[in-house]
């Protein structure tokens, strides 16, 4: 009787250490706001962006996460097939959209972070680098234009066309003169190739391109904007989309619809602070917060020979 108390004694207690050894595992594997892995839908304008802070990010925290770029369409019906999600955007969400999340009970964190900007390309052999913001949306519009040959978006479903769309009150891009790819790199070299083609592209595209697409993008000229209401030409530098003069600007969100404390508030957290911010500064983009600067005053000059 004692030899088989003894034997379920050991039987228990190296059943608690399994257990136990498995619970910890499981706690080493648990995402938390700064470890963990995740996916994060992006708009496939702001990958450039984006690619930068995940690896600062990554190189700072146990995290891995993967960017997946796609459309604003794609993205918009991504987040919502999944049960959670995080996503980044160049528009808020709608109040549809936010019924939605009400309806799975969770209310997403939203976090705007930046502003970028729509931007205008040519070809370099077009000497006129301004454009009037009129003459392409009545292009758009279907109306014939003695300036514009035609015009270049990157995707059907990408959030470039949409917003082109709404500024010229039409639902879908014209059959005619009107032409779209897949990415935005494809609308710069189309732009370099062929004379007279406007291109619409994400500001992140030009200000921060890959290596092998420098020489492209020194092929085209960022076009000045004139407004609807304006005299003025302005091009979209980040002092400009600044004090509000670059018409075409859009501020850019984090969508976290995780609807727990996981790497999309972490990631969120870590994009709208002083690093994040930093790496939006340097990108040519305009941050939601200027970083600050330290600056060092010296109250005497040491003149001494070393």
């Amino acid at each position: 009787m004692f030899k088989i108390n003894k034997v379920f004694i050991l039987f228990f207690i190296g059943f608690l250490f399994v257990m136990c050894n498995q619970k910890d595992k499981k706690d080493v594997n648990k995402e938390s706001i700064l470890k963990g892995s995740a996916t994060i839908l992006v708009d496939e304008t702001l990958a450039p962006i984006m690619e930068d802070q995940v690896a600062v990010f990554e190189s700072k925290y146990d995290a891995k996460i993967k960017i997946v770029s796609k459309s604003e369409s794609e993205i918009i019906n991504s987040l919502f097939a999944e049960k959670s999600g995080i996503a980044v955007l160049t528009r808020n969400l709608t109040p549809e959209e936010n019924k939605i999340f009400s309806q799975k009970k969770i209310t997403p964190k939203i976090t705007k972070f930046a502003t970028d900007a729509v931007v205008f390309i040519s070809n370099k052999s077009n000497k006129d680098t301004l454009i009037e913001l009129k003459g392409v949306i009545e292009f758009m519009q279907g109306k014939p234009s003695a300036k514009i040959k035609g015009i270049v978006f990157d995707n059907p479903n990408s959030s470039t066309v949409r917003y082109m769309n709404t500024l010229a009150g039409i639902k879908s891009i014209p059959e005619h003169g009107v032409f779209s790819f897949k990415t935005n790199n494809e609308v710069i070299k189309f732009v370099v190739q062929n004379e007279g083609m406007i291109g619409v592209v994400g500001l992140n595209w030009l200000s921060q391109p890959m290596p092998d697409m420098q020489d492209f993008v020194d092929g085209v000229n960022v076009l000045s904007v004139k407004d609807l209401t304006s005299s003025n030409y302005y091009d979209p530098s980040q002092n400009n989309i600044a004090e509000g003069k670059y018409p075409l600007a859009r501020d850019l969100y984090i969508i976290n619809g995780q609807g727990y404390s996981g790497l999309g508030m972490g990631f969120a957290s870590f994009v709208a602070g002083d690093i994040g911010q930093r790496i939006i500064l340097k990108s040519g983009l305009l941050p939601t917060k200027i970083p600050g600067r330290k600056i060092n005053v010296r109250t005497e000059i040491n003149n001494d020979e070393k």
